[in-house]
């Protein structure tokens, strides 16, 4: 079975021990959990769940981009939050990222990489 990692052109990316996505056969990408990083790492939207769900889809539109998708090829979202009410306050965002109905999965968690950080989600998708 063949493997590639998809990498982003960010700075913080290159000090990651973890690819982020990799695609499967040529076919299939799956994500790792992208976060509401700006491109040097730095956390944004402290405080601000809206712009880390916002954030967090522009990050994962690079992934997706870089390994030659879009958000129509999404097959699969997970979503992780430490806030479900607060998140679903803002369907608007994510639901507008929801292209060809994929299947979805929000689970609210205790605590996520940092303390300030609300926000995780990957995602599994087709490569035309």
């Amino acid at each position: 079975m063949s493997r590639a990692p998809i990498h982003i052109d960010k700075p913080w990316v290159k000090k990651s021990a973890f690819a982020q996505g990799v695609t499967v056969e040529g076919r299939l990408l799956f994500t790792s959990g992208i976060t509401a990083r700006d491109p040097d790492g730095n956390l944004v939207g402290a405080g601000d769940i809206r712009r880390q769900i916002e954030t967090c889809f522009e990050n994962l539109g690079h992934v997706l981009h870089a390994a030659g998708a879009g958000f129509g090829d999404v097959v699969k979202y997970t979503m992780y939050t430490t806030d479900i009410e607060a998140f679903h306050e803002h369907t608007d965002v994510y639901r507008a990222h929801f292209i060809d109905h994929p299947a979805s999965t929000l689970v609210e968690v205790r605590k996520l990489a940092l303390p300030e950080m609300t926000v995780e989600i990957e995602a599994v998708a087709r490569l035309p």
